[in-house]
């Protein structure tokens, strides 16, 4: 039996991994940022600022440990991306805050069911659109009626 001799090829630096650390970073400043200079305060020295402090801290540490982990190679390899079921969802999502305010919740939102189902490959959109408005409709109606909470109303809320 022969042994193989250990690998010399190292892995690069995951620049995805980085990108996402880099982002943690800049929430966690934007929320010290952001609550150092919020007015008001508190006369106890534990107060409403010290849980965003606490947040932001915790975001930092997940930053520096994401950028070590993606210096190191430590990631798995990631497969490659499907752009097909990201473009329906996003363009789901767009649809939806296009829509929501013209054509109401029920309508909006079952388009965004649709595309979303779309997006992974569930039902053909001629069945899905019509179960996503039902549900949204029926989602509408026990918030707006039964918990009188208000959510943009289109023409097929008008009829209740």
């Amino acid at each position: 039996m022969t042994q193989q001799p250990p690998s010399t090829e190292t892995r690069r630096p995951d620049r995805a991994a980085l990108v996402i650390a880099a982002v943690l970073a800049i929430i966690a400043a934007v929320i010290v940022y952001s609550t150092a200079t919020a007015r008001g305060g508190s006369a106890t020295r534990i107060g409403p600022g010290a849980f965003p402090y606490a947040i932001a801290a915790c975001l930092f540490v997940l930053a520096i440990w994401t950028a070590f982990e993606a210096v190191r190679g430590d990631f798995p390899e990631r497969e490659e991306q499907q752009v097909g079921p990201i473009v329906w969802i996003v363009g789901g999502l767009a649809a939806q805050m296009l829509l929501l305010h013209i054509a109401g919740f029920a309508i909006a939102t079952g388009l965004l069911f649709a595309a979303t189902a779309r997006g992974f490959g569930r039902g053909p959109l001629w069945l899905t659109i019509p179960v996503g408005i039902v549900l949204s409709f029926v989602i509408w109606v026990i918030f707006a009626k039964g918990l009188q909470l208000s959510l943009p109303a289109g023409p097929l809320e008008r009829l209740i």
